[in-house]
C-alpha cells in the first residue's frame, strides 16, 4: 500500500472533495426519530423498526435507508436533477417507512433532538462503539452520546461549483448561510424533557463535542482556498478511530492524522475514512453537505431543501444571499441560542426567504412554492421557527394550542 504524504492530502481533497463540474444536481438526507404513538416517552428497539422496514421492501423512490446508533431512521435520497423530482422521491419514500411502521403504532417523528427520551445506546456496528468510547475518552460523554443517539437532521446536498472559482464563492456561501439556517429552521428547544434554554439544542450539542472535528471550516479569512482550508482541518483532527488491517477497531490511537502521516502508516483509504470521521456543518464529499439544519415537523422538511438550493443555484438569489449573511456569517451561537428573534438573523433569514421564493420557478420548482410560503408566514416572517411553537396539550396528533398558527400540522404528542 503506497504511504500517503502532506500533498498527497491536498491532491485527493483537490480532486475528489472539491471535483467541480456542472450545476443543478440536488439531494436530501433526512433524520427520524421513532416513537410509540401510545407512549412517545418509551424507547422504541431498534430491531423492531429495522424489522417493519425490511418487511415492506424498498422504497420506491431509490432512497437509501440506514440506522443512527440511537434507532432514528435515515433516508438518503438518490441525486436529482431538480427540486421537484426529488421532493417527489423522498417524500414517497418518507410516506413508505411511515406506512410500514404505523400498523405496528410506531410513528416518524420531526426533532432536532428527542424532546422526551434519554441517549439510549443501540448501535451494532463496531464503528459506532468506537464513535462513543472516543467521545467518552475525549471528555465529551454526555455530548458524544446525545449527537449519536438523539439528534436527527434534515440535510442538503449541492455541486461543489462549476470550476475553481465559483466552488470557492459557493464554499464561502454555504458558510454565511449557516447561523441563518440554524435560526429559521430551530426546532429543538427541549432535551430528555428539560427546556436548554436554546432554539436549537441540536446545534448547541455539536458546539459541546469535540471542536477539531465539528467547528466551521471557514471561520477566518474567507478568501481561503477551499481545499487548502480542509486539508489543513483534516490533518489537524484527531485521528478518532483505526480499522486495522486484520479487522479489528482501534479507538483513539492518540494523534491527528498528520502525526500518523509522520509515522508513514495510513494510505489513502484511511485518509477517506478520517475524512468520513469529521463533522463540520459544511463537509466538502465532492459535492456540499450542509449539516446544520434541525430535523422538522413531517410536512415541512422539504422547504429548508428548496431554500437552500435556490440561494446557492439560482444566480440572482445567490447575490440577494452573500450580501443578507455577510452581517450574520459567524453568529453561530446566537443563531442556536435565540434563533429568529435575533434581529440581525431574522432581518437575514426574511432576505433569503424571500430571494428563495423568487427563484423557485426559475428553477423549475414552482410546485414548492406554496410549502415554502407557508414556513415563511408562519415563522420567518413572525421571527419564529418551530422552536417557538407551544408544547402540544393533550389532543390527539399535538395540534398546537394556539389556533392563530396557521396549517397547524400533527405530530406525535409528547408529554409536557
Amino acid at each position: 500500500m503506497t504511504r500517503l504524504t502532506v500533498d498527497d492530502v491536498y491532491q485527493h481533497i483537490r480532486g475528489v472533495c472539491f471535483k467541480t463540474g456542472p450545476l443543478g444536481t440536488v439531494g436530501a438526507e433526512t433524520e427520524w426519530l421513532v416513537v410509540d404513538t401510545d407512549d412517545p416517552a418509551a424507547h422504541v428497539p431498534a430491531d423492531r423498526v429495522r424489522s417493519l422496514v425490511a418487511a415492506a421492501g424498498p422504497p420506491p423512490g431509490g432512497s437509501r435507508i440506514t440506522y443512527e446508533p440511537g434507532g432514528q431512521v435515515e433516508l438518503s435520497s438518490a441525486p436529482f436533477g431538480a427540486l421537484d423530482a426529488l421532493h417527489a422521491a423522498l417524500d414517497g419514500d418518507i410516506a413508505h417507512v411511515r406506512n410500514a411502521l404505523a400498523p405496528d403504532g410506531l410513528a416518524l417523528a420531526g426533532h432536532g433532538v428527542d424532546p422526551v427520551r434519554r441517549p439510549r445506546f443501540q448501535a451494532d456496528h463496531p464503528r459506532y462503539a468506537c464513535m462513543r468510547d472516543y467521545f467518552r475518552s475525549g471528555g465529551f460523554p454526555d455530548a458524544g452520546m446525545a449527537m449519536m443517539c438523539s439528534t436527527a437532521s434534515v440535510q442538503v446536498n449541492l455541486d461543489i461549483g462549476a470550476d475553481d472559482p465559483d466552488a470557492a464563492r459557493r464554499w464561502r456561501l454555504a458558510h454565511a448561510l449557516g447561523p441563518v439556517l440554524v435560526a429559521a429552521f430551530a426546532n429543538s428547544p427541549l432535551r430528555a424533557g428539560r427546556r436548554t434554554g436554546l432554539r436549537s439544542s441540536r446545534q448547541g450539542i455539536w458546539t459541546e463535542l469535540d471542536p477539531c472535528r465539528t467547528l466551521p471550516v471557514l471561520r477566518d479569512g474567507a478568501d481561503d482556498d477551499p481545499a487548502e482550508a480542509w486539508t489543513r482541518y483534516a490533518l489537524d483532527a484527531r485521528v478518532m478511530l483505526v480499522h486495522t488491517a486484520d479487522g479489528a477497531w482501534v479507538t483513539d490511537p492518540g494523534m491527528s492524522f498528520m502525526e500518523w502521516l509522520d509515522k508513514g502508516e495510513p494510505g489513502e483509504d484511511d485518509l477517506t475514512y478520517h475524512l468520513s470521521t469529521l463533522f463540520p456543518p459544511v463537509r466538502p464529499r465532492g459535492w456540499l453537505e450542509l449539516r446544520m439544519i434541525d430535523a422538522l415537523p413531517g410536512p415541512y422538511w422539504p422547504v429548508p431543501v428548496a431554500v437552500t438550493t435556490a440561494l446557492l443555484d439560482d444566480p440572482a438569489a445567490s447575490r440577494i444571499a452573500e450580501a443578507a449573511t455577510e452581517p450574520v456569517a459567524h453568529r453561530w451561537a446566537e443563531a442556536a441560542r435565540c434563533g429568529l428573534s435575533d434581529a440581525a438573523l431574522a432581518a437575514a433569514a426574511r432576505t433569503c426567504f424571500a430571494a428563495a421564493l423568487d427563484a423557485l420557478p426559475r428553477l423549475g420548482a414552482s410546485g414548492l412554492v406554496p410549502l415554502v410560503d407557508e414556513y415563511a408566514r408562519r415563522y420567518v416572517e413572525r421571527g419564529r421557527s418551530p422552536a417557538d411553537d407551544p408544547a402540544p396539550g393533550p389532543s390527539p396528533g399535538g395540534t398546537p394550542d394556539r389556533a392563530t398558527d396557521p396549517a397547524p400540522r400533527k405530530e406525535p404528542t409528547w408529554p409536557r
